[in-house]
């Protein structure tokens, strides 16, 4: 006879939500303080050989230069920005530590 234990099914659930939960939520974060301190990320596509859609030289060179003037219009002040700076690296530091965290607990934690 197979039983299930609800309990430690229910528990890793919600254990499973809420990480997820959290690392959508610091990364979302650090990514919107990211920009608010003027430090927009522009990451070039790679060309694959079966991709749907291939952006060429043009577009990335209008994406960068959105980029710059979006920068530029920051309302903030330098230590308001190296204030959102500091808060996204530490968005992103926490949002590593709940993955590392996350895989310290499958593997020590049974």
């Amino acid at each position: 006879m197979i039983t299930i234990d609800w309990g430690a099914f229910l528990n890793v659930f919600v254990a499973a939500l809420l990480g997820a939960g959290a690392i959508v939520l610091f990364y979302a974060l650090g990514l919107r303080m990211l920009v608010r301190a003027g430090r927009v990320p522009v990451v070039t596509p790679v060309e694959f050989t079966d991709a749907i859609t291939v952006l060429t030289e043009k577009e990335i060179r209008r994406a960068a230069k959105q980029a710059e003037k979006a920068a530029r219009k920051s309302p903030l002040s330098e230590g308001q920005k190296r204030l959102a700076f500091a808060g996204a690296i530490v968005c992103f530091v926490l949002c590593g530590a709940a993955v590392v965290g996350g895989i310290l607990v499958i593997v020590i934690g049974h």
